[in-house]
């Protein structure tokens, strides 16, 4: 079988660049496309050699629209604005199209939900095999606590992140949400500042920290008036999120269209 091959949105960034050495490291696809925005330094370059991958012949572009038809599917972490473009690019041509990109509004999640019924998109707020677990742990926790017990999750991402909490913040809370029974969006507080008053019963809180290199970590805290449970992941290495990516597009391929999550590929 013909390797998959794929197309890395923002090629120079430090995702992209893990991606396209993960893409070449890894059996069953090959780095067809590197894409970066327009004005970009690092158009034209080699995108192997900028990642220090070796040499591969694929030349940074700006246009997704225009390699199409040389490619599979689309690996996109890059910016909520891009991967809704991204995505409806990648749907007209039904590339397999999966996006790590977080930060969405409702309208984008919208336009993204719409796409992914004419192809396969893979969406995840996190990539990653452990962080995937704790999902599905955090539910199961939220769901066999009652609200005697408080929930908070807690995260921690480089200063260069953008937005807050994290997608995997979220996930988790939607998570904890689930397993109450109870809706994230009528119950998360994400701030705390000043003479707030007592915790609200039955409230999801977050806390967001920004700082150094860090490249992940999230707690989910269950606390009542006598214990305390706390679920953590920790992220080393940008890399497991490159190889999650790739594991979901290679299980993506010929897949009917719909919106799927990392639980779907990872069979949880």
């Amino acid at each position: 079988m013909a390797d998959m091959k794929l197309a890395v949105i923002g090629a120079a960034g430090r995702m992209g660049q893990t991606l396209i050495r993960t893409v070449k490291e890894l059996p069953g696809c090959t780095v067809a496309g590197a894409i970066e925005v327009p004005g970009s330094i690092a158009l034209g370059q080699d995108a192997g050699l900028l990642a220090g991958a070796g040499k591969l012949t694929v030349r940074i572009t700006d246009d997704l629209a225009a390699i199409v038809d040389h490619i599979d599917g689309v690996l996109d972490f890059s910016i909520p604005a891009a991967s809704v473009r991204n995505a409806g690019i990648a749907a007209g041509a039904r590339l397999v199209h999966v996006i790590g990109t977080t930060g969405f509004s409702a309208d984008d999640e919208a336009k993204i939900a719409a796409a992914a019924k004419r192809t396969a998109i893979v969406k995840a707020g996190n990539m990653s095999l452990g962080v995937n677990l704790l999902v599905a742990l955090t539910r199961t926790v939220a769901a066999a606590l009652d609200e005697d017990f408080d929930i908070e999750i807690l995260e921690m991402h480089h200063k260069h992140k953008v937005d807050a909490p994290s997608g995997t913040a979220l996930m988790l809370g939607r998570a904890a949400a689930e397993g109450r029974g109870i809706t994230l969006e009528g119950h998360s507080v994400r701030s705390r500042d000043g003479q707030t008053g007592e915790r609200e019963r039955g409230s999801i809180g977050f806390a967001a920290l920004r700082g150094g290199a860090v490249v992940g970590d999230h707690t989910v805290m269950f606390a009542s008036e006598t214990e305390r449970i706390e679920i953590t992941h920790r992220a080393t290495d940008r890399g497991l999120f490159a190889r999650g990516a790739v594991k979901a597009a290679l299980w993506a391929k010929g897949k009917p269209p719909g919106l799927y999550s990392m639980a779907d590929v990872l069979g949880l």
